[in-house]
């Protein structure tokens, strides 16, 4: 049998749903920042300035300027 308390496994519990949260957010903000860099790159080959494009989309011109030079 185990040494592990019923409180310590419940402990465990709450931060495996706690590491499951922050991981799902994580993913969430990789999924928005993958989007905006498919907005970035649309319109940079529609003819968009990089400027426009940081102002839409939030994302830095250093940013839009590397997916540029891809």
């Amino acid at each position: 049998m185990s040494d592990i308390s019923f409180e310590e496994v419940i402990e465990e519990c709450g931060l495996a749903a706690k590491w499951r949260a922050e991981g799902r957010e994580e993913g969430r903000e990789e999924g928005r920042e993958e989007g905006r860099e498919e907005v970035a790159k649309n319109a940079l080959a529609k003819g968009a300035s990089v400027e426009f494009i940081s102002e839409i989309t939030g994302l830095s011109t250093e940013t839009i300027q590397n997916l540029a030079d891809r």
